[in-house]
């Protein structure tokens, strides 16, 4: 799935489990011990009294390389000492290709942690990865590795904080250099995901002025020293960028305009976090509907996605004319005159989460939405409310298009007309498939 789609929205509105289309731990590990066990070692047989190194080193390369790659580089370094077969797995490049490092005080829920020393010495790879915790300190070791990669040839950066602050409490100057040695050196980036770090427009320049003809893919969301000149800078010159995720601030008519160059190429994803801490004190402008009519006309398949995290009195900039979007995520609760806005501006839209409305019911706004937005086929609700009657007839004007329909038991309100009992039987009769309504977990 792209990156634009939001699954925490989802995971908001969806309780229920999704089945695993794996091999449960225990199950990988009886089949991992079946697979190698026959082959290597039959009981009772001459190979059976063998030493137990010369058993596992008896394994064909690919099979090493298959179980390295799976391996923390920690476990990695260990490994490639139970024997010279398994040693010289260790320097193949191949393995290389994908890097990704960890870093994590021993205090926090994360065990495992990656020695800087080993990342030097091997990150040559094509893909580089960092997940780092909140601590200042994983940060700032994450830079000085960054630092460190003058002659890696890299096409792909992530830097994943998994909680905050981490990137965002290092010192600007400091991420800055090492982030600019990268930039700098690496001359194929094509991918690069930065959210919720200090980022500059400089060190952007300095990305456009290495990297122009290669970049595919930029994610920087929650990235606040950059401004929407930085922005704009790199949708000028970088005419292969593809996707793009940003706060909404960064995103002006003149970005969009850019995007729609004759020079450049179709953009595939859009996704914009219109995100406010501060009620009343965050100030959001409105985008002029001929931007989005340029954007469309040179890249008319565009996913445009929005997600909402604001108060209700924020919302005023937003579909007061036609907007091109095609998923919507409101993270907080949405007003009625809003939802009414989405169904009579957003004919593009595919996908609807709604967190949490009021107690007033969205059947009118739900049946509008259904008759504009033809193209719907996923809905999710929250903290809402609907009469039964009113969501059997969006169900109805929606049909079998819908492919993702959650929506909490709760939410429902019996009527006249349709009890819940009755609910499951006659949606699932009009998706063509079965249907329950999601259950509120009891803990």
């Amino acid at each position: 799935m792209p990156f634009y789609v939001d699954d925490e929205a989802w995971n908001k509105m969806k309780r229920a489990r999704s089945k695993c289309q794996s091999l449960t731990p225990s199950e990988g590990r009886n089949k991992r011990h079946r697979s190698l066990t026959p082959a290597y070692v039959q009981p009772g047989s001459s190979a059976s009294q063998r030493p137990t190194e010369e058993t596992w080193g008896s394994l064909p390369h690919h099979v090493v390389l298959h179980i390295f790659q799976h391996l923390s580089l920690v476990d990695r370094a260990r490994a490639s000492f139970v024997c010279r077969r398994w040693n010289d797995v260790f320097h193949i490049p191949d393995l290389w290709r994908r890097f990704e490092f960890e870093l994590n005080q021993p205090a926090t829920s994360y065990p495992r942690s990656t020695h800087p020393d080993l990342i030097k010495r091997h990150a040559q790879g094509t893909s580089v990865s960092g997940r780092v915790d909140s601590c200042t300190e994983s940060a700032e070791a994450a830079c000085h590795i960054l630092s460190q990669l003058v002659n890696c040839t890299i096409k792909t950066l992530g830097l994943i904080s998994t909680a905050q602050p981490s990137f965002m409490d290092v010192s600007q100057s400091h991420f800055v250099s090492a982030l600019t040695v990268v930039f700098v050196n690496s001359k194929s980036l094509s991918s690069i995901k930065i959210d919720d770090t200090p980022v500059d427009d400089p060190s952007l320049k300095v990305l456009v002025a290495n990297n122009s003809d290669t970049l595919k893919l930029l994610k920087m969301s929650s990235c606040p020293h950059v401004s929407p000149a930085g922005i704009l800078c790199v949708a000028d010159q970088c005419y292969g960028l593809r996707e793009l995720a940003l706060n909404y601030h960064l995103l002006s008519d003149e970005l969009l305009l850019a995007l729609s160059s004759e020079k450049h190429v179709h953009l595939e994803h859009l996704r914009i976090d219109a995100v406010s801490e501060n009620p009343g004190q965050t100030q959001f402008h409105t985008i002029k509907k001929s931007s989005w009519d340029a954007l469309i006309r040179h890249s008319p398949q565009v996913n445009i996605v929005m997600y909402f995290f604001l108060y209700e009195e924020e919302f005023e900039p937003f579909f007061g004319e036609e907007t091109p979007v095609t998923h919507l995520y409101f993270g907080r609760a949405v007003s009625k005159d809003m939802l009414c806005r989405i169904g009579l501006n957003c004919p593009r839209l595919v996908e609807l989460v709604v967190c949490a409305n009021g107690l007033e019911p969205l059947d009118e706004e739900l049946i509008r939405i259904a008759e504009r937005c033809k193209s719907l086929t996923a809905i999710g609700l929250g903290e809402c409310e609907v009469t039964c009657s009113g969501f059997m007839e969006f169900v109805k004007m929606c049909g079998g298009r819908l492919s993702q329909l959650s929506i909490m038991e709760e939410v429902l309100i019996p009527d006249n007309t349709y009890n819940i009992e009755q609910i499951h039987s006659e949606v699932s009769k009009h998706l063509g498939r079965i249907w329950f309504p999601d259950m509120m977990p009891t803990w």
